[in-house]
């Protein structure tokens, strides 16, 4: 009886010492805390919890060039391993498409999932004098130097396009309006909080958890049809007369240098975990609408999606 004792005493040691050795899943968000990649990251960590794994989900900031210097990072193998995700959005095809991450292809990484789709929003402070869509741009045309807007991204970034396209619609000439670069849409809500900017061009899961506390208005939604959950009372674009949709993939890639065992690994996991209702109730708890691609699938998808925008921004003169 001792033997046996002592043998269990021996096993539960073991299993103690084993599981704290673990590697924890690490998630790369290429930029700040508060945007739509963060949340990405987050979305994960609260479906492995969940799951009750065992693995504990890292969360990295990497910012730098709108998933830039993440991208960089895990290409030339400075970052990056088995159990280490990168999340990107609509915003990273849209920066491959336009050479922002230099002399990169959509082929340098191994694109595992697609979990959601996002859309396209304009936001103000709950303060602002602005009440719908048309008020606002009307206020842009009448001057657009009294009116600045926050976007992640230069000229030709995805939110900057997302404005671009509102402004065309109103008549006001692209580059005409006022904007400010920030670094991801954390950096766009503190902007708008402070007052440094009067407008952000975002996407809609970032806006959720602030127009739950009041601090913002949401003047429209750039979806087909109205958005479920907090949300649902926002009109989109259309419904107030301009035809612009933008919706945005969220999803994760690896290194390259990970191994096929190894990615097909990461493939399956998400194959089964967005089988699981629980995984689209946290996808909704999270502000996105269902999405599930995985593997091959998915890497054709990105490319085609890669050479739309190429051609898309071609014609509108931002890239050669």
């Amino acid at each position: 009886m001792k033997a046996i004792r002592w043998r269990c005493f021996l096993a539960a040691c073991l299993l103690a010492c084993v599981a704290p050795c673990a590697l924890a899943v690490e998630c790369i968000v290429p930029a700040k805390p508060g945007g739509g990649m963060d949340a990405s990251c987050k979305l994960l960590r609260r479906v492995m919890q969940e799951q009750q794994r065992g693995e504990d989900v890292k969360l990295s900031y990497l910012p730098g060039g709108i998933g830039a210097v993440a991208w960089g990072s895990v290409v030339s193998q400075r970052r990056g391993g088995a159990d280490s995700l990168v999340a990107f959005s609509g915003g990273s095809l849209l920066g491959l498409a336009q050479g922002k991450y230099g002399r990169a292809d959509v082929g340098d990484v191994r694109w595992v999932a697609g979990v959601g789709i996002d859309h396209g929003m304009i936001a103000v402070r709950s303060d602002a004098p602005w009440r719908s869509l048309k008020q606002l741009l009307e206020a842009i045309r009448k001057d657009p130097a009294a009116v600045t807007i926050g976007l992640s991204g230069t000229v030709g970034s995805q939110d900057w396009l997302k404005m671009a396209m509102l402004a065309q619609h109103a008549g006001i000439a692209p580059r005409q309006f006022r904007f400010v670069a920030l670094e991801g849409g954390g950096d766009s809500f503190a902007a708008l909080q402070a007052g440094h900017v009067q407008v952000i061009s975002g996407d809609a899961s970032e806006a959720a958890h602030f127009i739950a506390e009041g601090k913002v208005r949401i003047l429209a939604v750039l979806s087909e049809q109205r958005l479920p959950g907090p949300l649902q009372t926002v009109p989109t674009a259309r419904e107030q007369g301009y035809a612009v949709v933008w919706p945005i993939i969220r999803g994760f890639y690896m290194s390259p240098h990970t191994s096929e065992e190894d990615y097909r690994r990461w493939v399956r996991y998400f194959d089964q975990a967005m089988a699981d209702p629980a995984f689209d109730r946290q996808r909704s708890t999270g502000g996105l609408q269902p999405f599930a691609m995985t593997g091959k699938p998915l890497s054709d998808y990105i490319a085609q999606t890669v050479a739309r925008y190429r051609k898309q921004s071609q014609e509108l003169g931002l890239v050669r």
